[in-house]
Order: C-alpha cells, then sequence, then structure tokens
C-alpha cells in the first residue's frame, strides 16, 4: 500500500464504536480518510473525530461503494455484521468484527494479538473477514498465553465477574438507575443494582448461557487446542467498567510460582499486580480507561497436580472490544506496508 488506508467504522455510534474513535486516535494510527457508519436512524449524527466533525451515514448496501476502503471496524451487532461485512469483503476491504457472528466460523481467524497474531493474515485469500473474541476471552487469553507455551494447559476453570458496560448503553443505564432506586429490568431479568446475577446470554440446552458456551469454544480455538478441559459460569456483577476473573489452572508440567510471576511481568500486554501482603492486586476501578491485562493474586492450587490460580482484571470495552480490534488492524497495517 502506497499510502495511507481509508477507514470505515460500521457501529460509529455506539459505546464500542466510539471508543474505536478514541482508541484510533490515542494510538495516531495512519489514515487517509474516515467514513463513520451507523443504523439508518443515526443518519446525520455529528460525530468529533480527530479534531473534525464528521457526518455519521445511515449503513446500506450501497454505503461500501465508491469510497475506496480500506479496513472495516464493525461494532453493529451480530445481525448488521451478517448482512454487511460480506459485502464490505467482497469489495476488497478487510473486515475486523467486534460481533459474536463470525468467531466460530472455520474460514475466519479469532485473533487476540498478543496471542495468536499470525492467525490474523489467514483472513486474506479467505473471507476477508477477522474476527474480535469476546470481552472476557480476550483477557483470560492473555494471561493464559504464557502459561501454554512454557507448561502446557491440561484444564481452565473460568469464574467472570463481568460489568454492565458489557451490555451496552442499556446496562449501564439500568445500574446507574438502580443505584437511584429505580429498579429496572430490561436489559437483565432481575434488578442488577446490589445484585450479582449469574446468567449472561441465554441458557442453553445443556445448562450453560451462551455466553460461558463462548469462552469454552473461542478458547478452544484461538489457544488451536481442543485437548484443554475447559468450564466457564459468568456472572454479571453492578459494577459499570472492567471485567474481573478467577482463572483456575491445571498445567501439564510442573511449575515454581515464583517462575510464573516472572513469565507475566515479562509478557506482552500484561500488568502485573500482585503484592497480597500490602492489598496490591487487580482492581476493576485501576483497569477501567486502560488497555492492559492486569494479572495478580497468584498462587498454587494444592488441590491438584500442577494447579495455579489467577485474578485477572481489564476494561471490556476497550481491550475486550475497540483496543483489540485496532490492535488487529494495526497489525494487518504493518505486515501490508513492510
Amino acid at each position: 500500500m502506497n499510502r495511507k488506508p481509508n477507514l470505515a467504522i460500521v457501529g460509529a455510534t455506539g459505546m464500542v464504536g466510539t471508543t474505536f474513535l478514541k482508541v484510533l486516535e490515542e494510538r495516531n494510527f495512519p489514515y487517509e480518510k474516515v467514513y463513520l457508519l451507523a443504523a439508518p436512524d443515526e443518519d446525520g449524527a455529528i460525530l468529533t473525530f480527530d479534531g473534525r466533525d464528521y457526518r455519521v451515514e445511515g449503513i446500506s448496501d450501497q454505503s461500501f461503494d465508491g469510497k475506496d476502503i480500506d479496513i472495516a471496524l464493525f461494532s453493529a451487532g451480530g445481525g448488521p455484521s451478517a448482512h454487511f461485512a460480506p459485502i464490505a469483503a467482497a469489495r476488497g476491504i478487510l473486515v475486523v468484527d467486534n460481533s459474536s457472528q463470525w468467531r466460530m466460523d472455520p474460514d475466519v481467524p479469532l485473533v487476540v494479538p498478543e496471542v495468536n497474531p499470525q492467525a490474523a493474515f489467514t483472513a486474506f485469500g479467505k473471507k476477508m473477514i477477522i474476527a474480535n473474541p469476546n470481552c472476557s476471552t480476550i483477557q483470560a487469553m492473555v494471561a493464559l498465553k504464557p502459561l501454554q507455551d512454557t507448561y502446557g494447559l491440561k484444564r481452565i476453570v473460568y469464574s467472570t465477574y463481568q460489568a454492565v458496560s458489557g451490555s451496552g448503553v442499556r446496562g449501564t443505564h439500568e445500574l446507574s438507575e438502580g443505584l437511584k432506586g429505580n429498579d429496572l429490568c430490561v436489559a437483565y431479568p432481575h434488578p442488577i443494582a446490589n445484585n450479582c446475577l449469574p446468567h449472561i446470554d441465554v441458557f442453553e440446552e445443556n445448562g450453560y448461557t451462551k455466553e460461558e458456551m463462548k469462552m469454552i469454544n473461542e478458547t478452544h480455538k484461538i489457544l488451536d487446542d481442543d485437548s484443554i478441559a475447559v468450564t466457564a459460569t459468568t456472572v454479571r456483577l453492578p459494577v459499570f467498567y472492567s471485567h474481573s476473573e478467577s482463572i483456575n489452572v491445571e498445567m501439564k508440567t510442573p511449575f515454581d510460582v515464583e517462575d510464573v510471576r516472572r513469565l507475566f511481568a515479562d509478557a506482552p500486554g500484561i500488568i502485573l499486580k500482585d503484592d497480597p501482603a500490602s492489598d496490591v492486586y487487580p482492581l476493576a476501578r485501576d483497569a477501567a480507561g486502560t488497555d492492559e491485562v492486569y494479572v495478580g493474586r497468584i498462587r498454587r492450587d494444592f488441590s491438584v497436580e500442577n494447579g495455579l490460580n489467577i485474578w485477572c482484571v481489564a476494561d471490556n470495552i476497550r481491550k475486550g472490544a475497540a483496543t483489540n480490534t485496532v490492535q488487529i488492524a494495526q497489525l494487518v497495517l504493518d505486515r501490508v506496508t513492510a
């Protein structure tokens, strides 16, 4: 590519879409032109990006015509992605999609740049779509990759404590109103304020929720190892931003806890916060607004051979969605301009 890329942001007015713009600006992502697309009822809305005001275009089948777009970042939901991503891809546009629509498609790579960057390039010559994993999966993958590479992974038990922003504006509104004493049950089947809901997404026939199965299936795909035994329980908490996760790991080979700490300290994308004697461990409010994955409470699980417990926290809208998507786009751009 002999010029800076032209970008399209699909779902630009949503919580993740506006964060796309913030992250692109913060990271000085190179671009020639930017096109902002959203639902038809958002046509004409004005968003500011990089010091300029842009008019939002209501998306249609013709939105990708005549614009010479190179990369499209999608966060418009599964339905719009199913319809519009192939239209964009058919015009030679690389789509990086934040919905769940394409994640388990065998012809679509599911990418966390710190974990499986090479997978991104398999999109070329196939569907021209790269999938961004589920927010709770992304941070777990960043934390687990150093363990997989060094010790091998035999079994993973996820227990997640997820922020309401994972449900978008409806979730944050519902918690805000609940904290004022106005209990709403629109985003969730029960009031979220002062509550914990062991129910994220719909229940499936096997008793797991769809969110739990996402974590299980995406772990296998990203780590490229279906032999790892994985189970999950996902819980919605009355926290606005940042997902927290207790991850219990059974590894294939013995380990020393201090060696594990050093692994995390040196791993890309991880900030180690592990000094329980001084009350230092990852906190949701500290992770909010940042792009790193925080790891702490590192300790041996004495109940199984080669068992380890860790606590993992990350901002679900940034690293769990917008930042990871922008990182994927940067990864590809660096390759094609090298």
